[in-house]
């Protein structure tokens, strides 16, 4: 026998009411969630047609040979014969090394350094906001007018560093600082780090105004170092904001094109030549359209690759800590 039954007859009927609430309540969350999805069609259509549509017809275009012809473009499907033609090409693979070891290390000091910036900062209580407007100055820079403003500062007859590094007797003779491949790429993370680590800085901030005064004050009544509370409170309640400014940056990074192309041009030779460089050679200079898409393919599946080891590993060292 149910309770419903043996119940007084006031207790019943307050039961048989919220029955009847929470009936109404989940007709209404329906109702909400298809007014909600109705709404959403607008932007998820634009975004259908921005963002997967290209994706989608990169990937088929991969697959096919094309050629132009006088009223447009005629496709012959390949298979994966374009692929195969990159995995046999040595400037692919010197593209690909390039990109994935300059995103890492870029994306690597960039951390290191936006960490140390952000807890300066938010340590700071004076001029806190002049700190974060100047900080702000290389992010707010479009990339190519940085690039450009570092190509002046690397040039080796006018440039501005090498007039510094003479004055203080450090070097003899004008530097070409892009002139050879190690030179040329180390110039490059720097201006980059230079740019980006603001960025990384911010989110790192917001992050770290997140974690309660409290955990703070419990640390320094047991007694804690600075570098035991950063180790044991601050790294740990800040390492969702450290994965987050990490995957932004590396998809950033393995897509950079405009900071190689106005600085360095790729070069010397191909060695600072992206993966993003080469795809806009094939594609348009050469015209070599489906051999450029499986460039773009295959780098967007490098990116999950790199983003998942990326999350993986850091989630595995936080699980490890906290054990």
């Amino acid at each position: 026998m149910s309770v419903a039954t043996t119940a007084p007859p006031e207790i019943r009927g307050k039961s048989l009411k919220n029955r009847k609430n929470r009936k109404d309540r989940k007709t209404l969350d329906r109702g909400d969630r298809r007014y909600g999805y109705v709404m959403l069609l607008p932007a998820g259509l634009v975004i259908g047609l921005v963002t997967l549509f290209p994706i989608i017809y990169s990937a088929y275009m991969s697959l096919n040979n094309i050629s132009l012809t006088e009223s447009g473009y005629h496709m012959n499907f390949s298979g994966f014969s374009n692929y195969s033609i990159l995995i046999h090409s040595g400037v692919y693979w010197h593209s690909v090394w390039f990109t994935v070891y300059y995103a890492i290390a870029t994306v690597a000091i960039e951390l290191v350094l936006g960490i140390l910036i952000a807890l300066a900062v938010n340590a700071v209580d004076r001029l806190k906001d002049v700190s974060l407007v100047i900080m702000l100055i290389p992010w707010s820079l479009i990339t190519v007018i940085s690039a450009q403003m570092w190509s002046y500062i690397y040039n080796g007859v006018y440039g501005v560093l090498n007039s510094v590094l003479q004055w203080l007797h450090l070097i003899g003779s004008p530097v070409t600082w892009t002139g050879t491949p190690f030179s040329a790429i180390v110039a490059m993370m720097v201006a980059d780090v230079w740019k980006t680590t603001p960025f990384v800085v911010i989110i790192l901030l917001g992050g770290l105004q997140m974690i309660p005064v409290e955990y703070y004050e419990a640390s320094y009544i047991d007694g804690a170092s600075r570098w035991q509370t950063f180790w044991h409170v601050t790294f740990p309640l800040l390492r969702g904001s450290i994965a987050l400014a990490g995957l932004f940056r590396i998809l950033q990074a393995f897509g950079v094109f405009d900071l190689p192309f106005v600085l360095t041009g790729g070069g010397p030779g191909n060695a600072t030549q992206s993966l993003a460089i080469l795809g806009e050679q094939q594609l348009f200079q050469d015209l070599h359209f489906g051999i450029g898409a499986a460039i773009a393919v295959s780098t967007v599946v490098l990116v999950l690759g790199v983003s998942l080891i990326f999350l993986t590993a850091f989630k595995s060292l936080v699980e490890g800590e906290a054990a």
